[in-house]
Protein backbone atom coordinates (compact mmCIF):
# COMPACT_ATOMS: atom_id res chain seq x y z
CA UNK A 1 0.00 0.00 0.00
CA UNK A 2 1.08 3.52 -0.81
CA UNK A 3 0.08 6.23 1.68
CA UNK A 4 0.25 9.87 0.59
CA UNK A 5 0.49 12.81 2.99
CA UNK A 6 -1.13 15.82 1.36
CA UNK A 7 0.08 19.38 1.37
CA UNK A 8 -2.63 21.48 3.09
CA UNK A 9 -4.33 23.58 0.42
CA UNK A 10 -6.97 25.41 2.44
CA UNK A 11 -6.73 29.18 2.97
CA UNK A 12 -5.78 30.41 5.58
CA UNK A 13 -2.99 27.81 5.54
CA UNK A 14 -2.87 25.10 8.19
CA UNK A 15 0.54 24.04 9.50
CA UNK A 16 -0.55 20.75 11.07
CA UNK A 17 0.26 17.30 9.69
CA UNK A 18 -1.56 13.96 10.12
CA UNK A 19 1.77 12.17 10.76
CA UNK A 20 5.10 13.61 11.94
CA UNK A 21 8.41 12.61 10.29
CA UNK A 22 9.25 10.35 13.26
CA UNK A 23 5.84 8.67 13.09
CA UNK A 24 6.27 7.99 9.34
CA UNK A 25 9.59 6.32 10.06
CA UNK A 26 8.02 4.16 12.80
CA UNK A 27 5.23 3.07 10.41
CA UNK A 28 7.70 2.14 7.66
CA UNK A 29 9.54 -0.06 10.16
CA UNK A 30 6.29 -1.60 11.41
CA UNK A 31 4.87 -2.41 7.98
CA UNK A 32 7.64 -3.54 5.60
CA UNK A 33 5.31 -3.48 2.55
CA UNK A 34 4.08 0.05 3.22
CA UNK A 35 5.30 3.02 1.16
CA UNK A 36 4.78 6.62 2.27
CA UNK A 37 5.11 9.68 0.06
CA UNK A 38 4.87 13.22 1.41
CA UNK A 39 3.77 16.05 -0.87
CA UNK A 40 6.28 18.88 -0.71
CA UNK A 41 5.00 21.90 1.27
CA UNK A 42 6.52 25.24 2.32
CA UNK A 43 4.09 25.81 5.23
CA UNK A 44 4.16 22.68 7.39
CA UNK A 45 5.37 22.88 10.99
CA UNK A 46 7.73 20.03 10.01
CA UNK A 47 9.80 20.83 6.89
CA UNK A 48 10.35 18.63 3.84
CA UNK A 49 13.90 18.22 5.13
CA UNK A 50 12.60 16.92 8.51
CA UNK A 51 10.81 14.13 6.62
CA UNK A 52 13.76 13.35 4.37
CA UNK A 53 16.04 13.04 7.39
CA UNK A 54 13.81 10.21 8.65
CA UNK A 55 14.12 8.42 5.30
CA UNK A 56 10.67 9.46 4.03
CA UNK A 57 10.14 10.24 0.34
CA UNK A 58 9.11 13.86 -0.37
CA UNK A 59 7.86 14.76 -3.89
CA UNK A 60 5.92 17.44 -5.73
CA UNK A 61 3.62 14.87 -7.29
CA UNK A 62 2.25 12.05 -5.14
CA UNK A 63 -0.72 11.19 -7.37
CA UNK A 64 0.30 7.51 -7.65
CA UNK A 65 -0.59 6.90 -3.97
CA UNK A 66 -3.72 4.87 -3.16
CA UNK A 67 -4.74 6.44 0.11
CA UNK A 68 -4.34 10.12 1.02
CA UNK A 69 -4.17 11.64 4.50
CA UNK A 70 -4.76 15.35 5.07
CA UNK A 71 -5.94 17.55 7.92
CA UNK A 72 -8.36 20.18 6.59
CA UNK A 73 -10.69 20.00 3.56
CA UNK A 74 -8.93 19.26 0.27
CA UNK A 75 -9.57 21.93 -2.41
CA UNK A 76 -12.06 20.57 -4.94
CA UNK A 77 -9.80 20.96 -7.99
CA UNK A 78 -7.04 18.90 -6.34
CA UNK A 79 -9.18 15.79 -5.68
CA UNK A 80 -8.04 12.80 -7.77
CA UNK A 81 -10.63 10.47 -9.26
CA UNK A 82 -11.16 7.05 -7.69
CA UNK A 83 -8.79 7.53 -4.72
CA UNK A 84 -9.36 7.16 -0.98
CA UNK A 85 -9.08 10.24 1.23
CA UNK A 86 -9.14 10.74 4.97
CA UNK A 87 -9.49 14.29 6.35
CA UNK A 88 -11.88 16.53 8.30
CA UNK A 89 -14.53 17.18 5.64
CA UNK A 90 -17.04 19.25 7.65
CA UNK A 91 -19.91 18.01 5.50
CA UNK A 92 -22.05 15.89 7.84
CA UNK A 93 -23.97 18.86 9.29
CA UNK A 94 -24.76 19.98 5.71
CA UNK A 95 -22.22 22.81 5.93
CA UNK A 96 -23.07 25.05 2.98
CA UNK A 97 -19.44 26.07 2.27
CA UNK A 98 -18.50 22.41 1.67
CA UNK A 99 -21.40 21.40 -0.56
CA UNK A 100 -19.16 21.58 -3.66
CA UNK A 101 -16.62 19.35 -1.94
CA UNK A 102 -19.22 16.64 -1.34
CA UNK A 103 -20.50 16.95 -4.92
CA UNK A 104 -16.96 16.56 -6.29
CA UNK A 105 -16.32 13.50 -4.07
CA UNK A 106 -19.42 11.82 -5.53
CA UNK A 107 -18.68 12.88 -9.13
CA UNK A 108 -15.09 11.63 -8.95
CA UNK A 109 -16.02 8.33 -7.27
CA UNK A 110 -13.82 9.12 -4.29
CA UNK A 111 -13.92 7.15 -1.07
CA UNK A 112 -14.20 9.78 1.66
CA UNK A 113 -13.41 8.86 5.25
CA UNK A 114 -13.83 11.53 7.93
CA UNK A 115 -11.66 11.62 11.08
CA UNK A 116 -14.60 12.98 13.02
CA UNK A 117 -16.51 9.74 12.38
CA UNK A 118 -13.81 7.28 13.47
CA UNK A 119 -15.39 5.65 16.52
CA UNK A 120 -15.24 2.49 18.55
CA UNK A 121 -18.22 0.11 18.71
CA UNK A 122 -19.83 2.21 21.44
CA UNK A 123 -19.69 5.31 19.28
CA UNK A 124 -16.86 7.03 21.18
CA UNK A 125 -14.50 9.03 18.98
CA UNK A 126 -11.03 7.57 18.53
CA UNK A 127 -9.16 10.59 17.26
CA UNK A 128 -9.25 14.36 17.15
CA UNK A 129 -7.47 17.63 17.80
CA UNK A 130 -10.06 18.50 20.44
CA UNK A 131 -7.77 18.65 23.45
CA UNK A 132 -5.52 21.21 21.76
CA UNK A 133 -8.54 23.28 20.70
CA UNK A 134 -9.45 23.32 24.39
CA UNK A 135 -5.95 24.18 25.61
CA UNK A 136 -5.48 27.06 23.18
CA UNK A 137 -9.11 28.20 23.43
CA UNK A 138 -8.91 28.51 27.22
CA UNK A 139 -5.53 30.25 26.96
CA UNK A 140 -7.03 32.70 24.45
CA UNK A 141 -9.99 33.39 26.73
CA UNK A 142 -7.63 34.47 29.53
CA UNK A 143 -5.56 36.46 27.04
CA UNK A 144 -8.74 38.24 25.89
CA UNK A 145 -9.94 38.95 29.43
CA UNK A 146 -6.56 40.40 30.39
CA UNK A 147 -6.57 42.65 27.33
CA UNK A 148 -10.14 43.84 27.76
CA UNK A 149 -9.61 44.90 31.38
CA UNK A 150 -5.91 45.76 31.22
CA UNK A 151 -4.94 43.27 33.95
CA UNK A 152 -2.00 41.66 32.13
CA UNK A 153 -0.70 41.04 28.63
CA UNK A 154 -0.12 37.48 27.40
CA UNK A 155 1.92 36.45 24.39
CA UNK A 156 -0.33 34.89 21.71
CA UNK A 157 -0.19 31.08 21.75
CA UNK A 158 1.04 30.91 18.15
CA UNK A 159 4.09 32.96 19.14
CA UNK A 160 4.99 30.40 21.81
CA UNK A 161 7.48 27.73 20.72
CA UNK A 162 5.32 24.95 22.11
CA UNK A 163 2.77 23.97 24.74
CA UNK A 164 5.39 24.14 27.51
CA UNK A 165 6.11 27.80 26.75
CA UNK A 166 2.40 28.59 26.56
CA UNK A 167 1.84 27.01 29.98
CA UNK A 168 4.75 29.00 31.38
CA UNK A 169 3.22 32.19 29.99
CA UNK A 170 0.02 31.44 31.95
CA UNK A 171 1.86 32.21 35.18
CA UNK A 172 1.38 35.90 34.33
CA UNK A 173 -2.38 35.66 34.65
CA UNK A 174 -3.76 37.56 37.65
CA UNK A 175 -7.52 37.56 37.67
CA UNK A 176 -9.96 39.29 39.97
CA UNK A 177 -12.74 37.27 41.64
CA UNK A 178 -14.65 36.41 38.50
CA UNK A 179 -16.81 33.39 37.67
CA UNK A 180 -16.15 31.28 34.59
CA UNK A 181 -18.56 28.76 33.05
CA UNK A 182 -17.18 25.95 30.88
CA UNK A 183 -19.64 23.89 28.82
CA UNK A 184 -18.88 20.35 27.71
CA UNK A 185 -17.16 17.26 29.05
CA UNK A 186 -15.36 15.78 26.05
CA UNK A 187 -11.85 16.16 24.66
CA UNK A 188 -12.14 19.91 24.13
CA UNK A 189 -13.34 20.50 27.70
CA UNK A 190 -10.46 18.34 29.00
CA UNK A 191 -8.05 20.73 27.32
CA UNK A 192 -9.80 23.67 28.99
CA UNK A 193 -9.64 21.96 32.38
CA UNK A 194 -5.90 21.41 32.00
CA UNK A 195 -5.47 25.19 31.75
CA UNK A 196 -7.73 25.69 34.80
CA UNK A 197 -5.58 23.28 36.79
CA UNK A 198 -2.39 24.99 35.65
CA UNK A 199 -3.82 28.30 36.93
CA UNK A 200 -5.17 26.64 40.10
CA UNK A 201 -8.64 28.11 39.47
CA UNK A 202 -11.07 26.96 42.15
CA UNK A 203 -13.66 24.49 40.86
CA UNK A 204 -17.26 24.82 42.07
CA UNK A 205 -20.36 22.65 41.99
CA UNK A 206 -23.38 24.07 40.13
CA UNK A 207 -25.03 24.79 43.46
CA UNK A 208 -22.01 26.70 44.83
CA UNK A 209 -21.63 28.60 41.55
CA UNK A 210 -25.24 29.78 41.49
CA UNK A 211 -25.64 30.55 45.19
CA UNK A 212 -22.34 31.69 46.71
CA UNK A 213 -19.92 34.56 46.30
CA UNK A 214 -16.16 33.97 46.43
CA UNK A 215 -13.24 36.37 46.68
CA UNK A 216 -11.15 34.42 44.18
CA UNK A 217 -11.51 33.33 40.57
CA UNK A 218 -13.75 30.23 40.25
CA UNK A 219 -15.20 28.05 37.53
CA UNK A 220 -17.94 25.49 36.97
CA UNK A 221 -17.94 22.74 34.36
CA UNK A 222 -21.37 22.14 32.85
CA UNK A 223 -22.37 18.94 31.09
CA UNK A 224 -25.47 19.03 28.82
CA UNK A 225 -27.57 17.78 31.76
CA UNK A 226 -27.02 21.11 33.55
CA UNK A 227 -28.31 23.34 30.78
CA UNK A 228 -30.99 21.25 29.03
CA UNK A 229 -34.33 20.06 30.41
CA UNK A 230 -36.70 17.50 28.95
CA UNK A 231 -39.89 19.32 27.87
CA UNK A 232 -42.00 16.56 29.40
CA UNK A 233 -40.00 16.90 32.64
CA UNK A 234 -38.54 13.39 32.33
CA UNK A 235 -35.12 12.90 33.92
CA UNK A 236 -32.24 14.00 31.73
CA UNK A 237 -30.79 11.10 29.77
CA UNK A 238 -27.68 11.92 27.74
CA UNK A 239 -28.18 9.28 25.05
CA UNK A 240 -31.83 10.23 24.70
CA UNK A 241 -30.78 13.89 24.43
CA UNK A 242 -28.29 13.07 21.65
CA UNK A 243 -30.94 11.08 19.76
CA UNK A 244 -33.90 13.45 20.33
CA UNK A 245 -32.53 16.95 20.95
CA UNK A 246 -35.81 18.53 19.84
CA UNK A 247 -37.57 17.16 22.92
CA UNK A 248 -35.47 19.42 25.18
CA UNK A 249 -35.52 23.06 26.15
CA UNK A 250 -32.57 25.15 27.28
CA UNK A 251 -31.87 25.86 30.94
CA UNK A 252 -28.63 27.83 30.62
CA UNK A 253 -30.22 31.20 31.35
CA UNK A 254 -29.79 30.74 35.11
CA UNK A 255 -26.00 30.89 34.62
CA UNK A 256 -26.03 34.15 32.61
CA UNK A 257 -26.41 36.40 35.63
CA UNK A 258 -23.55 34.73 37.55
CA UNK A 259 -20.99 34.34 34.75
CA UNK A 260 -18.29 36.84 33.75
CA UNK A 261 -16.57 34.65 31.17
CA UNK A 262 -17.98 31.75 29.15
CA UNK A 263 -15.83 29.07 27.50
CA UNK A 264 -17.95 27.03 25.13
CA UNK A 265 -16.41 23.58 24.61
CA UNK A 266 -19.47 21.38 24.05
CA UNK A 267 -20.50 19.67 20.82
CA UNK A 268 -23.74 21.26 19.62
CA UNK A 269 -26.44 19.68 17.48
CA UNK A 270 -28.35 22.17 15.26
CA UNK A 271 -31.58 20.57 16.57
CA UNK A 272 -30.65 21.17 20.22
CA UNK A 273 -31.66 24.24 22.26
CA UNK A 274 -29.37 27.28 22.09
CA UNK A 275 -27.55 28.46 25.25
CA UNK A 276 -29.22 31.87 25.17
CA UNK A 277 -30.89 34.24 22.72
CA UNK A 278 -30.21 37.78 21.56
CA UNK A 279 -33.05 38.93 23.82
CA UNK A 280 -31.36 37.27 26.80
CA UNK A 281 -28.17 39.15 25.94
CA UNK A 282 -30.03 42.47 26.09
CA UNK A 283 -31.24 41.96 29.68
CA UNK A 284 -29.75 44.00 32.51
CA UNK A 285 -28.74 40.90 34.43
CA UNK A 286 -26.84 39.31 31.52
CA UNK A 287 -23.35 39.48 32.98
CA UNK A 288 -21.14 37.66 30.46
CA UNK A 289 -18.53 40.00 28.96
CA UNK A 290 -16.01 37.61 27.39
CA UNK A 291 -16.97 34.52 25.39
CA UNK A 292 -14.47 32.05 23.97
CA UNK A 293 -16.53 29.98 21.55
CA UNK A 294 -14.17 27.09 20.86
CA UNK A 295 -16.85 25.13 19.01
CA UNK A 296 -17.32 28.16 16.73
CA UNK A 297 -20.71 27.16 15.31
CA UNK A 298 -21.77 30.21 13.28
CA UNK A 299 -25.44 30.86 13.96
CA UNK A 300 -25.24 28.08 16.55
CA UNK A 301 -25.77 27.89 20.30
CA UNK A 302 -24.32 31.37 20.94
CA UNK A 303 -26.04 34.14 18.94
CA UNK A 304 -23.04 36.48 19.06
CA UNK A 305 -20.86 33.97 17.19
CA UNK A 306 -21.36 35.61 13.81
CA UNK A 307 -18.05 34.78 12.14
CA UNK A 308 -14.85 32.82 12.58
CA UNK A 309 -11.70 34.80 13.36
CA UNK A 310 -8.18 34.19 12.16
CA UNK A 311 -5.34 33.30 14.50
CA UNK A 312 -3.58 36.64 14.03
CA UNK A 313 -6.76 38.62 14.78
CA UNK A 314 -8.76 36.38 17.13
CA UNK A 315 -11.34 38.70 18.70
CA UNK A 316 -14.16 41.11 17.93
CA UNK A 317 -16.75 42.99 19.98
CA UNK A 318 -20.46 42.25 19.61
CA UNK A 319 -23.12 44.80 20.46
CA UNK A 320 -26.22 42.89 21.64
CA UNK A 321 -28.46 45.95 21.16
CA UNK A 322 -27.63 46.64 17.52
CA UNK A 323 -26.83 42.93 16.99
CA UNK A 324 -23.71 43.86 15.03
CA UNK A 325 -19.97 43.56 15.28
CA UNK A 326 -18.05 46.57 16.60
CA UNK A 327 -14.36 47.41 16.99
CA UNK A 328 -12.77 45.44 19.80
CA UNK A 329 -13.03 46.96 23.33
CA UNK A 330 -14.99 49.91 21.96
CA UNK A 331 -17.88 49.86 24.43
CA UNK A 332 -18.30 48.54 27.96
CA UNK A 333 -21.75 47.10 27.07
CA UNK A 334 -20.32 44.95 24.29
CA UNK A 335 -19.45 41.29 24.62
CA UNK A 336 -15.93 40.42 23.48
CA UNK A 337 -15.89 37.28 21.32
CA UNK A 338 -12.96 34.90 20.64
CA UNK A 339 -13.99 32.69 17.71
CA UNK A 340 -10.93 31.14 16.05
CA UNK A 341 -11.98 27.94 14.25
CA UNK A 342 -8.54 26.33 13.87
CA UNK A 343 -7.12 26.76 17.38
CA UNK A 344 -4.87 23.63 17.41
CA UNK A 345 -2.98 25.27 14.55
CA UNK A 346 -1.51 27.70 17.13
CA UNK A 347 0.51 24.80 18.60
CA UNK A 348 0.93 22.78 15.41
CA UNK A 349 3.84 20.54 16.43
CA UNK A 350 2.38 19.41 19.77
CA UNK A 351 -1.09 18.99 18.26
CA UNK A 352 0.24 17.00 15.27
CA UNK A 353 2.31 14.70 17.49
CA UNK A 354 -0.66 13.75 19.63
CA UNK A 355 -3.04 13.39 16.67
CA UNK A 356 -0.51 11.31 14.72
CA UNK A 357 0.05 9.02 17.69
CA UNK A 358 -3.68 8.24 17.86
CA UNK A 359 -3.80 7.78 14.09
CA UNK A 360 -0.88 5.37 14.25
CA UNK A 361 -2.03 3.41 17.32
CA UNK A 362 -5.78 3.30 16.80
CA UNK A 363 -6.59 3.70 13.10
CA UNK A 364 -3.94 2.92 10.51
CA UNK A 365 -3.81 -0.83 11.11
CA UNK A 366 -7.47 -0.93 9.93
CA UNK A 367 -6.41 0.93 6.77
CA UNK A 368 -3.21 -0.98 6.02
CA UNK A 369 -4.28 -4.49 7.04
CA UNK A 370 -8.02 -5.13 7.44
CA UNK A 371 -10.93 -3.15 8.83
CA UNK A 372 -11.80 -6.00 11.16
CA UNK A 373 -13.77 -3.81 13.59
CA UNK A 374 -15.61 -1.77 10.95
CA UNK A 375 -13.93 1.43 12.13
CA UNK A 376 -13.16 2.69 8.61
CA UNK A 377 -16.48 1.50 7.24
CA UNK A 378 -18.45 3.47 9.86
CA UNK A 379 -16.45 6.60 9.04
CA UNK A 380 -16.92 6.35 5.26
CA UNK A 381 -19.28 9.04 3.94
CA UNK A 382 -19.07 8.19 0.24
CA UNK A 383 -17.73 5.45 -2.00
CA UNK A 384 -17.97 4.58 -5.73
CA UNK A 385 -20.01 7.68 -6.52
CA UNK A 386 -22.64 7.07 -3.83
CA UNK A 387 -23.28 8.12 -0.26
CA UNK A 388 -23.05 5.20 2.19
CA UNK A 389 -26.20 4.02 3.97
CA UNK A 390 -25.56 6.04 7.12
CA UNK A 391 -25.13 9.27 5.14
CA UNK A 392 -28.00 8.92 2.67
CA UNK A 393 -29.59 11.88 4.48
CA UNK A 394 -27.05 14.12 2.67
CA UNK A 395 -28.52 13.16 -0.73
CA UNK A 396 -30.75 16.23 -1.09
CA UNK A 397 -27.98 18.49 0.17
CA UNK A 398 -25.50 17.07 -2.36
CA UNK A 399 -28.01 17.28 -5.22
CA UNK A 400 -28.94 20.93 -4.71
CA UNK A 401 -27.37 23.62 -6.77
CA UNK A 402 -25.75 26.39 -4.76
CA UNK A 403 -28.44 28.91 -3.80
CA UNK A 404 -27.70 32.42 -4.95
CA UNK A 405 -28.46 34.79 -2.11
CA UNK A 406 -29.92 37.99 -3.50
Amino acid sequence: MKLGILKEGKIPPDKRVPLTPQQCKTLLNLYPKLKIEVESSPIRCFTDEDYRRQGVTVKDDISTCDFFLGVKEVPVDLLIEGKSYMFFSHTIKKQEHNRKLLQAVLEKHIRLIDYELLTDKKGMRLIGFGKFAGLVGAYNSFLTYGKRYGFYDLKPAHECADKAEMMKELKRVQLPAIKIAVTGNGRVANGVLEVMEELAVRRLSVDEYLNNQYNEVCYVQLSPAEYNLHKGMADFDLFHFFKHPKEYKGNFKRFCKHTDMLISAAFWDPQAPVLFTMTDMQQDDFKIKVIADITCDIGGSIPSTIRACRIGDPIYDFNPFTMTEEPVFSDERNVTMMTVDNLPNELPKDASREFGAHLMNRILDFVIKSDREGVIERATIAEDGDLTERFKYLEGFAAQQKHHHT
